[in-house]
C-alpha cells in the first residue's frame, strides 16, 4: 500500500479502539506500538460480524484456509469425526480467542468448528493478515503470541487426557476454563458453561455419567457450586488439589489419595 493511500484512510482512534474491544479483538488488533494509519490498515482487514446459529459450521474438515477467526459473542467447539462417525471434541473457543489456526500448516482445516449457541465471529483473511503482519513487527509479535496460546491449549488437552483419574480430568478442565475466562477479562470463578456435559465428556474422553458424577461430587464437597450450566468455584485451592491427584480435603490440611 502506497504512503498516500495509507494517509487517506479515515481514522478515529477512539472509535477504533472501542469497536475492536467490543468484538473482543483487543489481543490481536491493539498490540502496543501500532499507531495512526497502521491501525487503520489493520482495522480494514477485519470482516465483522458474522452471525451463526447453534450447530452452524464455521468451517468443515478439509476446507481450504481462507481466514482465521475470533469469537466476539458466544463460543465454538472444534471436532473431529472418526471412521465410525463418532464425534470427538478437540477444543472449545471462548470470546476473544483466535482459532482456525489448524489449517496454517497444510492449507486445509483438520477439524470442524461448530457454534455452541448463538454466536458472532470476526473474520480475518489470513493472506492479508500475513502481509500486514510482515510490515508491522508489533502485530507479528502479537500474532505469534496468540498462536502460542493456541498451542498451549492443545498441550493442556493432552495433559488432561494423560490423567488416569476422572476426577483429575474434570478438575483440570474447570480450573483451566476459569483461567481462560479470567484471561479474556471475565470472572474466572463464576461463569456459564457454553458447552453441554456430553460435550465435556467427549472432550475429556469420559462417559457422560462419569462427568455428571464428578460435578456432583465437587458440588457436594463445596469445591464448586453448580446450578444448571452456571459454575461458581468456591475453593480454588481445593480444585487445584483435585486436579493434581489429591482429595479436596488436601487443600484444607488433610491430604489423601484421589478416588476414581
Amino acid at each position: 500500500m502506497a504512503a498516500n493511500d495509507r494517509a487517506a484512510i479515515p481514522l478515529d482512534l477512539v472509535r477504533l479502539r472501542r469497536s475492536c474491544a467490543e468484538c473482543s479483538l483487543q489481543q490481536l488488533c491493539l498490540p502496543a506500538g501500532i499507531e495512526g494509519a497502521d491501525l487503520g490498515r489493520l482495522e480494514a482487514l477485519v470482516q465483522r460480524p458474522r452471525s451463526l446459529q447453534p450447530g452452524d459450521a464455521l468451517f468443515r474438515l478439509h476446507d481450504p484456509l481462507g481466514s482465521v477467526y475470533v469469537t466476539s459473542e458466544g463460543a465454538f467447539k472444534t471436532i473431529g469425526i472418526n471412521e465410525a462417525g463418532e464425534e470427538h471434541v478437540l477444543g472449545f473457543h471462548l470470546p476473544g480467542e483466535l482459532f482456525g489456526l489448524d489449517a496454517i500448516g497444510s492449507g486445509k482445516h483438520r477439524c470442524e468448528a461448530i457454534a455452541l449457541g448463538e454466536a458472532k465471529v470476526c473474520e480475518l483473511p489470513f493472506a492479508s493478515l500475513s502481509t500486514v503482519a510482515a510490515q508491522l513487527p508489533s502485530l507479528q509479535r502479537q500474532l505469534l503470541r496468540v498462536m502460542g496460546q493456541s498451542a498451549d491449549r492443545d498441550h493442556d488437552h493432552v495433559d488432561v487426557l494423560s490423567r488416569r483419574q476422572a476426577s483429575e480430568r474434570i478438575a483440570m478442565f474447570l480450573h483451566g476454563l476459569g483461567e481462560r475466562y479470567h484471561r479474556i477479562g471475565q470472572p474466572g470463578d463464576d461463569f456459564q458453561l457454553p458447552m453441554s456435559r456430553d460435550e465435556i465428556a467427549r472432550y475429556l474422553g469420559l462417559a457422560l455419567e462419569t462427568v455428571s458424577r464428578g460435578f456432583t461430587r465437587l458440588h457436594e464437597d463445596a469445591v464448586i457450586e453448580v446450578r444448571g450450566r452456571r459454575v461458581r468455584i468456591l475453593d480454588a485451592a481445593a480444585l487445584h488439589a483435585v486436579a493434581n491427584g489429591c482429595e479436596a480435603d488436601s487443600a484444607r490440611g488433610v491430604a489423601r489419595p484421589s478416588r476414581a
